[in-house]
């Protein structure tokens, strides 16, 4: 969220986040690299372990506000609707103080914060298929020209595949 408020504000002139219909009205995109599943972490207390399953009345579920994994859910959900939490940080103190039941992000990224809230699982399914692209301001058009073209060099050059690697990605693909 604070990255898409930058750009929008043309406080920064590049980053690279997930796309939503949101954002496009604000921001303009260029290649996507990375294809990412939004789901949710579930604590073990709740017995979640299919996507469906969060959608029940008074279920506690917490995601990063302003992200398109908010928005998403907040859509996805009928009998309950997630709350903001600021930060990864905070979602995952209300996860082992047994104040949430559910936290709603992308797969990828919940794969390290599994192993910080005993006996949580990552459930079956997802709720939100995106890509991750590079972003510059709306109405930039030549530096979104040179975003594209640096995008498109990268991943055909094999520096996106090392990046990945190097960060422990090696079982996702670079998105075409």
């Amino acid at each position: 969220g604070a990255a898409a408020a930058a750009l929008q504000a043309a406080a920064i002139d590049v980053s690279f986040m997930p796309v939503d219909a949101t954002r496009r009205q604000v921001i303009d995109f260029g290649p996507g690299y990375y294809d990412l599943e939004s789901t949710y972490l579930a604590s073990a207390e709740s017995g979640i372990t299919d996507v469906a399953q969060v959608d029940r009345p008074g279920l506690r579920v917490v995601a990063i506000e302003g992200t398109t994994t908010f928005r998403a859910s907040a859509r996805t959900l009928t009998r309950t609707q997630p709350l903001p939490v600021p930060s990864v940080a905070e979602a995952v103190a209300r996860m082992r103080a047994g104040q949430a039941d559910a936290f709603a992000l992308s797969r990828d990224t919940l794969r390290p914060v599994v192993l910080q809230v005993p006996g949580s699982r990552i459930v079956a399914g997802g709720f939100q298929q995106t890509q991750v692209a590079v972003a510059v301001p709306k109405g930039r058009p030549a530096a979104l020209a040179r975003v594209t073209a640096w995008m498109d060099e990268a991943k055909r050059a094999g520096v996106v595949r090392r990046i990945f690697d190097a960060r422990g990605f090696h079982d996702d693909a670079v998105a075409p």
